[in-house]
């Protein structure tokens, strides 16, 4: 690709000798939504822990912007614009909407502990700046009404869109969502896929999804990545991937 965001060349990662991702090769372009897809214990989940640094890979190596990396701590990856969510809320439950969508940004202060301490110098600067982020982010995936909320009291979709939010608030170029749909109805799904469109057209925000759900990543996707065992077994667009012979046999063909 001429303008790839992210490129991953011969990616292998194994677990005492058990293999989750085998010889991946792929890119992202910029501007994408990339979905990836597979039956579970396919090496998704591990892909995006390798991209944003949780996890190392035994060969290969990442090209995200330009740099080229073999490992990543996962706080340089923030710093360098990875954003991340993960299957399960990481949220602070007894915090309300806003005080959670401001730890996003807690990496990104500059101020030192005496400024914190007693909010002198770059303190009150950089509050005032992560304020602003924080409703700009909040008002955009309409979470206005709940901002002073606890997030613990808030219905499951919503808390999966204060997540989405915090992830966002430190306006990353890649945003890699790991299920964001999952446990949800059908009405939450078209609402979440809706959000995960406007952050993509909107913020020109580069996506890379997992999801299961085979109708909303053909709606969604520009980009579909099918992962069997570890193994790349597609890789094209929703009709070239619906249409792969080796993707029907490995998933699609299972899906109702």
């Amino acid at each position: 690709m001429a303008d790839a965001l992210l490129r991953l060349h011969d990616v292998s990662l194994a677990f005492k000798g058990i293999t989750a991702l085998n010889r991946l090769s792929f890119d992202v372009e910029r501007g994408e939504i990339c979905a990836l897809i597979g039956p579970n214990g396919a090496g998704k989940s591990s892909l995006l822990n390798v991209i944003n640094g949780v996890y190392r890979a035994n060969t290969g190596d990442i090209v995200f912007d330009g740099v080229r990396f073999e490992r990543i701590h996962p706080l340089k990856a923030a710093d360098l614009g990875i954003g991340r969510t993960f299957q399960h809320n990481a949220l602070f439950g007894r915090l309300t909407v806003i005080e959670n969508v401001l730890a996003g940004l807690a990496r990104h202060g500059r101020a030192n502990f005496l400024e914190n301490i007693f909010r002198l110098g770059r303190d009150r600067a950089e509050r005032r700046s992560f304020t602003t982020r924080a409703h700009r982010i909040i008002a955009f995936l309409e979470l206005d009404p709940h901002i002073e909320t606890v997030v613990s009291t808030l219905p499951y979709g919503l808390q999966k869109r204060v997540d989405l939010a915090r992830a966002l608030v430190a306006d990353p170029k890649l945003l890699l969502l790991d299920e964001p749909m999952a446990g949800m109805n059908q009405d939450e799904k078209a609402e979440m896929s809706h959000f995960v469109s406007d952050v993509n057209e909107k913020l020109g925000t580069t996506v890379v999804l997992i999801e299961h759900d085979v109708g909303i990543v053909m709606d969604l996707a520009d980009h579909v990545v099918v992962l069997d065992y570890g193994r790349k077994v597609g890789d094209g667009t929703p009709d070239e991937v619906r249409n792969n012979p080796d993707v029907i046999a490995a998933y699609l063909g299972t899906v109702h």
